[in-house]
């Protein structure tokens, strides 16, 4: 793949676009009123065409947006792999950020016969689809198994916050995390949405030294059924998330054999499908 320009550091965020504003906000305590500095996060508008041609429109923490633009197009199915990424092209706009990818002729071909065209937002990872079909995509099912243990999730868990700085300064950001085996983090992506931080990491992976199936993803949201897919299509074989899973998400890790674990915590977890019986039969 060949970035034709980049952004001079990781974030990716020009000047006119800051991942965090210092905005003044009126502290209201008992007894007290007072007038603070508060950090908080932004969002910008990102644009993604394929080949010149407008696709779609997410609200984003302006960062990554590289690596957004190849996750999302690997997790959609756009393209099979990152080698189908021929070029990025990032560009700042008067109203936000355009990106445009170069993917071979069949890809593109095949995408505009979807005729699809989304207007995302933060909590929304379905919005603008034509046909109700298309909101739950057949999956490919996983044939690796998972190299997982509690002490391997207890670790990451552990081992999570210091890898939010931006939540940490504004907390307003979800993080999706790849973890190794035994739980090390080894990378890290933050943003507004889940769904976009989960593609962030997504395209991390794709372009850096990991082979996803040999780890595991740890995202701080809900399980909702799209980050199922998102996993699913970008062959992590077990998902583990901080807060609750949907029933069709949990449908969804057992049509594709997806190891899935959710509310997880120091002190308890639930194994919601464990097709490999890593910690025990689960009753179906």
């Amino acid at each position: 793949m060949r970035a034709v320009k980049k952004a001079g550091d990781r974030t990716g965020a020009p000047e006119s676009w800051p991942v965090v504003a210092i905005l003044p906000a009126r502290r209201l305590a008992a007894g007290s009123r007072d007038t603070i500095a508060r950090a908080v996060a932004n969002e910008v508008p990102v644009a993604l065409s394929y080949n010149g041609i407008a696709h779609v429109v997410m609200m984003l923490t302006p960062a990554d947006y590289e690596d957004f633009a190849v996750g999302f197009s690997l997790s959609e199915g756009i393209v099979d792999g990152p080698e189908e990424v021929e070029a990025v092209e990032v560009r700042t706009g008067e109203a936000g950020m355009l990106v445009d990818l170069s993917i071979p002729r069949s890809r593109f071909e095949a995408l505009i016969r979807r005729r699809r065209n989304l207007v995302g937002q933060s909590n929304c990872g379905v919005c603008g689809l034509e046909e109700l079909e298309e909101a739950v995509r057949t999956l490919p099912p996983l044939d690796t198994a998972p190299q997982l243990t509690r002490g391997a999730i207890d670790r990451a868990l552990d081992e999570l916050p210091r890898h939010q700085p931006l939540n940490a300064e504004t907390g307003a950001v979800h993080a999706a995390a790849f973890c190794d085996p035994s739980g090390r983090i080894l990378a890290v992506r933050e943003d507004i949405g889940r769904h976009n931080a989960f593609d962030k990491l997504i395209g991390a992976l794709a372009r850096g030294p990991f082979d996803a199936g040999e780890g595991f993803a740890l995202l701080t949201s809900r399980c909702s059924f799209e980050l199922v897919e998102k996993a699913v299509m970008a062959r992590i074989p077990a998902l583990v998330t901080v807060s609750a899973p949907t029933g069709l998400a949990i449908e969804l890790a057992r049509r594709a054999r997806l190891t899935l674990v959710a509310l997880a915590r120091a002190d308890s977890m639930l194994c919601f499908h464990d097709p490999h019986g890593l910690f025990g039969a689960v009753a179906e």
